[in-house]
């Protein structure tokens, strides 16, 4: 169990009925575009449960015509015919089982491009309530489990339920007696149906919810691994791990169980039914025409009656997954973002003037504010830096500059209009923001600085140069086009930080952000960095949260916040002179660096004179 920043509990719940027709009606809205090839299967899996239907009947024709009466000319013929519809029989099915394979492969196309262009819309705050592994179990493992209700699940049924009405139909035809024998078992099937239905939903249910529990908890600990190992937490972990998939283990078996006592149990209803015919037919054979060749046709009808109830189970288990899956699906799908772009939205060219934090107050869980009645204002061309303690709230408001959560009381304004008016893609297109954890996608160095926009080599290689990045990508194995692997797992921090300066820089930003960018650089890239942003900041408008105070000594505004307020504002000699909360901060930083250049300085070999 978790808790997402939200407050909300997540939990892998599987509600829902066994069969619910909203969902079912939803899902086949996903077949529309392809009613043509739907038809078509339909129409060959009529047509194939006709030539099935046609094998006992042959049966009875070849043994009460030909056989009894001993006519060889009349037997091989009704043989020929019977091969005839063995090779449709084939052909029909063949047909059938690639076009399903083909419409089932095409649905799950599209509802894993609709999931994931969702995903690509919700809001921050959708994800921090949901975990990664689960969001990717319902990308991956829950479309899966749509496939088959689409390729043997829903038209197989339909194709159950015409050949059991067919059966039924030529059996009462036949000898209508027979068949009331033949019937007198279906409440004990009904009956075992309804237990193993009770049993398998519960069931299913809690396997669904391990398997989800299960990703998540890999996910988080396989991209955490080294914290894990870190702090010796493998055997925790690892016993967390265990008791998990134990309890996904009995779930899983105690599901087995009930499938392997279903099918057995419907086998021997069907081997009882076959033996009431033999024992009824026995009494009644040569009366009110019952013949050798009925009896044996009734005897091939009952087995292939009970064959689609007997693979029921399996069904049954397909439209479960489909139903939870799909409800779990949906529930992402119906989920509407927070955070939208307005229906009447304002252009946003150019910023002209300056950004305005207008008495904002903002909390990520209902009332528990993190910032408090907060006003500032950063001009066109300035470079304001935000200082403060861990939790005070700077970050905060890069993210709420961006809307990647919104204000509860106040407004955010740029040239004068509240953010919420721009389109979010016009706004977020006019800010870059450089993080002090860097994200890395999988591909090469050019690909990361571009981002998939169809950026000039010239472009990225000059941000590149800017970002004092150029010299180290040369030096890597294929330069701009070496594979950075997974999250940059190949590069260094400070490699992946200047990458990231580079990104930004690429797309030329009308306001940069900094978010303790230069935190996990070390002394010698940051000399760099600083020198590179000093031709990089002038005339443009920047924002710099810092926790190392000698990197904004030269902003040309510093604000002061502590505890979600701005307590202090001024240059770095005004905040120096009030002795305030900046003063203590500074000093605090001055004595560790001298403290870390005095014990350098011991470690350092003595030279004799």
């Amino acid at each position: 169990m978790m808790h997402g920043r939200g407050g909300k509990f997540l939990e892998e719940d599987v509600v829902g009925k066994a069969y619910d027709s909203r969902i079912v009606k939803r899902l086949l809205g996903y077949l529309r575009p392809y009613r043509l090839q739907v038809i078509a299967a339909v129409m060959t899996l009529v047509l194939l449960s006709l030539a099935r239907l046609a094998g006992p009947l042959l049966t009875k024709i070849a043994i009460d015509r030909f056989i009894v009466p001993k006519n060889i000319t009349g037997l091989f013929r009704i043989s020929m015919v019977f091969l005839s519809i063995l090779g449709l029989e084939f052909v029909l099915q063949f047909i059938q089982i690639n076009l399903m394979e083909w419409i089932g492969q095409n649905v799950m196309f599209d509802i894993r491009m609709a999931t994931f262009s969702h995903l690509q819309k919700m809001d921050i705050q959708f994800f921090d309530r949901n975990p990664v592994g689960r969001l990717v179990t319902r990308v991956t493992t829950d479309v899966a489990a749509l496939q088959d209700v689409f390729t043997s699940g829903v038209v197989a049924i339909f194709g159950d339920l015409f050949m059991l009405s067919g059966i039924v139909i030529v059996m009462l035809a036949m000898n209508w007696k027979l068949a009331l024998v033949t019937f007198s078992v279906l409440p004990i099937l009904i009956y075992a149906t309804f237990l193993f239905r009770k049993r398998v939903r519960k069931s299913y249910r809690r396997m669904r919810f391990l398997i989800a529990k299960l990703n998540a908890f890999l996910q988080e600990n396989i991209s955490g691994m080294a914290i894990v190992q870190l702090f010796n937490r493998e055997k925790r972990n690892f016993q967390q791990f265990k008791d998990l998939n134990w309890e996904t283990l009995q779930t899983q078996l105690k599901t087995i169980l009930y499938f392997s006592m279903f099918g057995p149990s419907v086998d021997a209803i069907s081997y009882f039914a076959i033996a009431l015919i033999i024992w009824f037919g026995g009494f009644e054979y040569n009366a009110a025409g019952l013949t050798l060749g009925i009896l044996v046709a009734f005897i091939q009808y009952a087995q292939r009656f009970f064959r689609p109830i007997s693979d029921l189970a399996e069904k049954y288990n397909i439209l479960q997954s489909a139903m939870a899956s799909s409800e779990r699906i949906f529930k992402i799908l119906d989920e509407k973002p927070q955070i939208i772009s307005p229906a009447k939205r304002k252009p946003f060219q150019h910023f002209e003037n300056e950004i305005r934090f207008d008495h904002v107050w903002f909390a990520y869980k209902e009332e528990d504010w993190v910032l408090r009645d907060v006003s500032l204002e950063v001009k066109k061309g300035q470079q304001v830096a935000l200082v403060g303690a861990t939790g005070a709230g700077k970050t905060s408001i890069i993210s709420l500059l961006s809307r990647f959560y919104d204000v509860q009381r106040g407004h955010i304004l740029i040239d004068g209009t509240d953010i919420r008016e721009f389109a979010i893609p016009d706004l977020r297109r006019k800010i870059a923001i450089v993080l002090q954890d860097v994200f890395l996608f999988s591909g090469s160095v050019a690909d990361n600085i571009r981002l998939g926009e169809d950026l000039p080599e010239e472009v990225v290689r000059e941000a590149a140069k800017i970002a004092n990045a150029h010299e180290f990508v040369q030096s890597l194995p294929d330069g701009y086009l070496t594979d950075v692997k997974e999250r940059g797992g190949s590069l260094s921090l400070g490699q992946r930080q200047l990458l990231s300066f580079a990104r930004a820089l690429a797309f030329n930003p009308e306001i940069l952000v900094l978010d303790e960018a230069t935190s996990s650089v070390d002394t010698q890239n940051e000399m760099l960095i600083q020198d590179a942003l000093e031709r990089l900041l002038k005339n443009r408008t920047a924002i710099i949260i810092a926790h190392r105070l000698s990197t904004i000594q030269h902003a040309d505004k510093i604000l002061v916040m502590h505890k979600g307020e701005i307590r202090e504002s001024g240059t770095h000699q005004e905040l120096l002179a009030k002795h305030g909360i900046y003063y203590r901060l500074y000093k605090l930083q001055f004595e560790e660096q001298q403290i870390v250049v005095d014990q350098n300085s011991i470690n350092e070999p003595q030279i004799a004179g």
